[in-house]
């Protein structure tokens, strides 16, 4: 029971972030390493049915409840389990329906999708070619037939992307719509696990020295969903615990493909800077361009590009844009929009910029320095001691 790279019965995450990969009566934790046996650490799937198997598994979303939340799910046959640090959760095993009304038993597999990425924080479930999508709120469900979609043995959320798994293959889907861009199927053996010789950048690809990051942006929007960008690519920083991974730019801010000036939330709208141009996104649960952009920054703005750097402090209206050595202060709820203040710092050139409760963090390479609001930057004479970027963070190796 070694060869990891078979068609797996479910992959989940734990509350802490680990992937379990189930197949038959055996499991992998992470992306490598040997199988073992489910019910050694799953101690009573055992006990209440013969584990020759698990149908599907999850792991919760739904902060507004956190009796659900970060929990695990399993599916065998009719019933449920329920798991929080590798515990049974008490009452459990049930019936599925008496949990999840709508959905069928001997379920192919089940994914996880938080609002923002769902319209509301939800489940997908799949059978064949019929996905349930069950609202953890309302409890009421939605069929679909995704008919272009494999039948997927197992499904993964990772790092807000989707993955069906099918063979030996998998195909990334729009948690949505199930729409499927770029080529897909692709092998899961090249990308997701060590499989032996020829196969996998999942474990080979170097990762960045954190030494060697230099950023060009990073912002958080109103859902709390926050990225760095360096050149062509992003990468999510708040999910963090799941693992970290360089995704295109352009998969999920379509018309953008090369590297990003400055990116800041206002709202519900984030703006990304290229050269003189902006463009105005929405960030519902996937970013559309706003009709009519990217339109020039003057316009929209008030001012030249390019800039270095652009941030908005937590319920603030002015947004800070850096270029060179100077800091505009830009009103957005101002018609029409115009530089209010322009005031030196003591940087000849940053990278980017970012501001949240904690104060604002202005980037140069590898490091950051943290000031406690754009005013004090802007007077700040003598610099604070510069700090490095974390690998817990950027997901870089020292």
């Amino acid at each position: 029971m070694n060869d990891k790279c078979i068609e797996f019965d479910a992959i989940t995450p734990d509350e802490k972030g680990n992937t379990f990969f189930f197949k038959g009566d055996h499991l992998w934790k992470g992306f490598s390493g040997p199988a073992e046996l489910s019910n050694s650490i799953f101690k009573e799937l055992d006990d209440y049915h013969h584990l020759g198997h698990v149908d599907a598994a999850f792991r919760m979303h739904h902060q507004d409840d956190l009796n659900v939340h970060d929990h695990i799910y399993f599916f065998l046959d009719d019933k449920i389990f329920s798991y929080y640090n590798y515990t049974l959760e008490q009452g459990y095993p049930v019936e599925i329906q008496q949990e999840f009304p709508g959905v069928p038993s001997h379920l192919d597999a089940a994914v996880e999708c938080p609002k923002g990425e769902c319209i509301t924080d939800s489940v997908l479930f799949f059978k064949g070619n019929e996905i349930y999508s069950f609202d953890i709120k309302t409890k009421s469900v939605k069929k679909k037939v995704w008919a272009h979609l494999p039948n997927c043995t197992s499904a993964f959320r990772w790092l807000e992307h989707y993955y069906c798994f099918h063979g030996y293959n998998f195909t990334r889907f729009h948690p949505v719509s199930g729409d499927v861009t770029g080529t897909y199927p692709k092998d899961a053996r090249n990308y997701f696990m060590r499989c032996g010789e020829g196969f996998g950048h999942g474990g080979g690809a170097r990762k960045q020295r954190c030494s060697e990051v230099k950023l060009n942006a990073i912002t958080i929007d109103d859902k709390g969903r926050s990225y760095a960008f360096q050149d062509a690519m992003y990468m999510r920083l708040d999910t963090h615990r799941d693992g970290s991974h360089h995704f295109p730019i352009s998969r999920l801010w379509k018309e953008i493909s090369v590297v990003v000036d400055a990116v800041f939330n206002y709202g519900d709208n984030m703006y990304i800077i290229q050269g003189d141009q902006v463009y105005i996104y929405k960030s519902a649960a996937h970013y559309t361009l706003i009709e009519g952009y990217p339109k020039p920054l003057k316009e929209e703005l008030g001012i030249d590009g390019p800039v270095d750097a652009a941030f908005l402090c937590p319920n603030q209206h002015i947004v800070n844009v850096i270029q060179g050595q100077k800091m505009y202060d830009i009103d957005l709820a101002a018609t029409p929009r115009a530089v209010k203040m322009e005031r030196p710092i003591p940087f000849p050139e940053i990278d980017a910029g970012f501001c949240d409760a904690d104060g604002v963090k202005v980037f140069i390479g590898p490091e950051y320095y943290s000031y406690q609001s754009p005013m004090i930057l802007a007077m700040g004479k003598i610099k604070p001691a510069p700090q490095t970027i974390s690998r817990e963070k950027f997901g870089c190796e020292e």
